[in-house]
């Protein structure tokens, strides 16, 4: 029998609390062939490695404990009103019995030990819910600045790294009011994003500006590859959001093999993760692997049997990848729906890994914030198909940009992650036979970006 959101709540803490346990231990933080103790050689990461998966967040915990020490004497030693969102979420934790216990219990919950008790600067990390709440609400008046070894773009996440995967943590952030709440938090800071004020970090200062010397090496042929004026204020950009959410030059990203119905090509800049075949209608997602559940994934609507036994491809984006989505395929949209969800539920099997929300990114299809794209194919052998983004943390705004009955052009924009992106699927019915090509890779947490309009599959 399908979980309730009730059960999940249950089973999800239960499971949380069987992980917690075993992450008392200092847990093994995986970086392609190198293992390490997150409680003893976390601070010695190697250089090849700066950055978390997708680049969010930098790799070597010294660089994240740094910036959030830094971020903490500066909250502390200002007395920062409270922004109306901000004291609406203190309200919520504060006027529920069952959300006071939570938010009191997963900061308590944080083991008292190395790597989580202290920063580098000796300050202890953050303890209770109150202080988060002051930390996010400065947060909300910032734009990322780039910094080459240690770029935090997902600062909300980083502020609740370690109470994130406590067992009260996985139950709070799962509770639909707590997902609301952040929800208008999430959009305010969208606001400001999308206002001239963000633009003070699109500088050319050669160390921290998006446009500056460090950054120019991370993204070479910015100018050729990208619409913007370099001879204009912020190269001519309105805001962060515009700078996030810019477009390809014209040609910079051709489509392979327009006039071939049966080859699907890339509908984000992304990597691949995971390509599962033979999916069920209902799984146990929360488990180690994270299987795919049609049904939760679609939101329980009844289109999801016609995918039961197909073929789910995931893959992610980074931190500077371009984040609009592309057809993958010609056809018909058939329907555009935006479902609700979680925004820092992590998948409870993972528990305190600093890799996370990366490492749960099978868990939050069917738990985050996301947007369905039905498109009926031209090509017969494909017919019905699904396109889903999927926002992880403070990359949670879908936008899509089409209608139902509307036609599109593989390669024709349909819609567009807002400060981020995360994740996606394209999901194909049972009986397609379709072979992907992943460009010599493997799927995994170090696979690398096949661009956006590429061939990723051909359906024989």
């Amino acid at each position: 029998m399908p979980l309730s959101r009730r059960d999940l709540l249950r089973a999800a803490t239960v499971t949380a609390g069987v992980t917690a346990v075993a992450a008392a231990a200092p847990p093994a933080v995986v970086l392609g062939s190198n293992t390490l103790s997150a409680g003893v050689g976390v601070g010695a990461l190697p250089a090849r490695h700066p950055y978390r998966v997708g680049r969010w967040l930098p790799q070597d915990q010294r660089v994240l404990d740094q910036w959030l020490t830094d971020l903490v004497r500066e909250v502390d030693r200002t007395d920062e009103a409270l922004r109306p969102v901000m004291q609406e979420l203190q309200d919520l934790i504060e006027s529920d019995p069952a959300l006071y216990m939570y938010f009191h219990q997963m900061f308590a919950q944080v083991p008292h030990e190395p790597p989580y008790d202290k920063t580098p600067g000796g300050a202890p990390q953050v303890r209770d819910y109150r202080h988060m709440i002051r930390l996010i609400n400065h947060i909300l008046g910032t734009a990322p600045v780039f910094n080459l070894t240690g770029f935090v773009g997902f600062p909300i996440n980083a502020i609740i790294d370690w109470p994130m995967g406590t067992p009260a943590g996985v139950a709070a952030f799962l509770d639909p009011r707590v997902n609301a709440q952040f929800k208008k938090v999430l959009d305010e800071w969208g606001a400001f994003l999308t206002s001239p004020e963000s633009r003070y970090v699109l500088s050319r200062d050669p160390k921290h500006g998006w446009f500056g010397r460090n950054a120019a090496q991370q993204m070479p042929g910015f100018v050729d590859d990208f619409i913007c004026d370099p001879s204009a204020p912020f190269h001519g950009f309105g805001s962060w959001d515009a700078f996030f959410t810019r477009e390809f030059r014209p040609g910079r990203r051709p489509v392979a093999a327009p006039s071939n119905d049966n080859v699907v090509v890339s509908a984000c800049e992304s990597a691949p993760y995971r390509i599962q075949k033979d999916v069920k209608r209902v799984d146990r997602f929360w488990i180690k692997g994270q299987p795919y559940s049609l049904r939760h994934i679609f939101d329980d609507d009844p289109v999801n049997e016609q995918f039961v036994g197909g073929t789910v491809y995931q893959a992610y984006l980074s931190a500077e990848s371009y984040h609009r989505w592309h057809a993958p395929v010609s056809g018909r949209i058939v329907s555009v729906r935006n479902i609700d969800g979680s925004y820092y539920a992590q998948s409870p099997n993972v528990g305190f890994d600093p890799l996370s929300p990366n490492e749960s990114q099978g868990f939050i299809t069917e738990t985050a914030a996301r947007a369905v794209v039905l498109i009926q194919a031209d090509s017969p052998r494909i017919g019905l198909m699904a396109f889903v983004s999927v926002g992880m943390a403070e990359c949670s705004s879908n936008e899509v940009t089409v209608v139902p009955d509307q036609r599109v052009v593989k390669g024709d924009q349909i819609g567009m992650f807002h400060y981020g992106g995360s994740t996606h699927l394209l999901i194909f019915r049972p009986g397609v036979d379709i072979t992907f090509d992943l460009h010599g890779q493997i799927p995994s947490l170090s696979a690398r970006n096949i661009e956006v309009n590429d061939r990723v599959a051909v359906v024989r």
